[in-house]
């Protein structure tokens, strides 16, 4: 018999960690090959961690609620056979998931090699990456403790010790300054909470710890409502040609294809042209650069059945037929509502759209996550009366109507390409030949 290690694998680029949420087995039950043996998170996606060997769990390395690194130990099997993974191989499998992809942080790291090492206090979490940067740009565990990190629980992220070294570096006045004079270039998270105050609690009344992921959920909403200031346009559109198109489309479709045939994919092909037609919407701000994006990855608001809230993101949605549209749409909902997501899964996106008539609800104002800068939100389909424009005059007619309204970041956004956007969006839903292939 042999001891087998399992490893953290790699979760994507820029997931370093993930924190326990329970194990499936016990010590002393056996597993077999791929069997999915923990429930992890990190801050993107919860998902599970399969075993790529057969054994018996003898030792259970991380517990519920512990953060374990990628490539760290987790938990030991005993296997048949001699050997097992060594020390070594973890090693190796550590140091190359934590390794980066750009030039700078190489150029960053090379020098780390012959570099003594410095140590810093165990209540100050640093992943290997931040502690490499930080030992080669000399900087103290005191200087750590003034970045407000923007990372899972406050922690300090790759980009958080970049800016604070170019910060550093642009202006050395400013090193031995108090911890509350420190100034970092990109915008800083915002407490999610009020000042301190008196909250009475009444007889009866329930008081509710958030979970994780509602955490994450509400730094990240007070921290895009901080950064961007909201704009929102209404328009109301007739997507009757839309709903007879599908009721004609949807059964042949399931039948052909197995998939169900929403009007996600409907909404998302115009969303998609609209941008085509107007690619400054399809863009970030990095300090004063306007970063136009080349791919158009649309992220798509799903709600999970514990009431959270994810994006899972369509890739290269411009590249994509209708059919193919649907697939993805209906594969990343799935994954999203049955913990199935990759990392990789919810990075990425490049514009979003959120259908908040799956609710009944008419319209909303969603707020725009970061970076992107706009959002669009997609009403309920109602039956109402409206005014048509004939050859013979106006008549009154039963119309199938839906509002949409479009959020963007009036820094980079004005009214008018806002406006402009959302309306070749209702001219595309509108106007929708009823003899689309499929």
């Amino acid at each position: 018999m042999a001891e087998y290690k399992l490893l953290l694998p790699s979760m994507g680029e820029g997931v370093m960690e993930a924190t326990i949420i329970t194990w499936l087995f016990n010590e002393g039950d056996s597993v077999k090959e791929d069997d999915s043996v923990v429930e992890i998170a990190t801050d993107k996606v919860d998902s599970d961690v399969p075993t790529p060997v057969s054994g018996k769990i003898v030792k259970i390395l991380k517990q519920k609620d512990e953060v374990a690194k990628v490539g760290e130990a987790i938990a030991i099997l005993e296997i048949e056979g001699e050997g097992g993974n060594t020390a070594s191989e973890e090693v190796k499998t550590e140091t190359s998931a934590a390794a980066p992809d750009s030039d700078t942080l190489k150029t960053i790291e090379q020098p780390l090699q012959a570099a003594a090492s410095t140590e810093f206090s165990g209540d100050l979490y640093l992943s290997p990456l931040v502690k490499s940067i930080a030992q080669q740009e000399n900087i103290s565990e005191t200087e750590l403790k003034s970045i407000q990190g923007s990372g899972l629980e406050g922690r300090i992220t790759k980009e958080d010790i970049l800016a604070y070294v170019k910060n550093r570096g642009n202006q050395p006045a400013q090193q031995a300054a108090p911890v509350a004079q420190q100034v970092v270039s990109t915008p800083q998270p915002v407490a999610t909470s009020a000042p301190a105050s008196t909250i009475s609690v009444a007889a009866g009344d329930e008081i509710i710890p958030m979970d994780r992921m509602r955490k994450i959920i509400a730094e990240n909403m007070v921290k895009a409502k901080h950064i961007a200031p909201h704009v929102t346009s209404f328009i109301e559109t007739d997507v009757t040609n839309v709903v007879k198109w599908r009721a004609k489309n949807k059964d042949m479709f399931e039948k052909r294809e197995g998939e169900k045939l929403t009007f996600m994919p409907i909404f998302v092909k115009a969303i998609v042209k609209a941008i085509q037609d107007f690619p400054m919407i399809n863009v970030s701000i990095n300090g004063d650069n306007i970063i136009k994006k080349k791919n158009i990855n649309i992220g798509m608001a799903t709600a999970l059945p514990d009431g959270n809230l994810i994006v899972p993101v369509i890739k290269n949605a411009d590249q994509l037929s209708l059919s193919g549209l649907a697939k993805a749409i209906n594969d990343l909902a799935y994954r999203a509502r049955n913990k199935k997501l990759r990392p990789e899964d919810t990075q990425g996106a490049t514009y979003t759209i959120s259908n908040v008539g799956s609710f009944g609800n008419l319209m909303g104002t969603p707020i725009i996550p970061q970076p992107q800068v706009a959002i669009m939100a997609i009403g309920a389909i109602v039956k109402k009366p409206a005014v048509l424009e004939t050859k013979d005059g106006d008549v009154i007619a039963i119309r199938q109507l839906m509002f949409m309204s479009h959020s963007y970041d009036h820094r980079v956004v004005d009214g008018s390409l806002g406006g402009m956007m959302l309306k070749h969006v209702h001219d595309y839903l509108q106007n929708w030949d009823l003899n689309t292939e499929i």
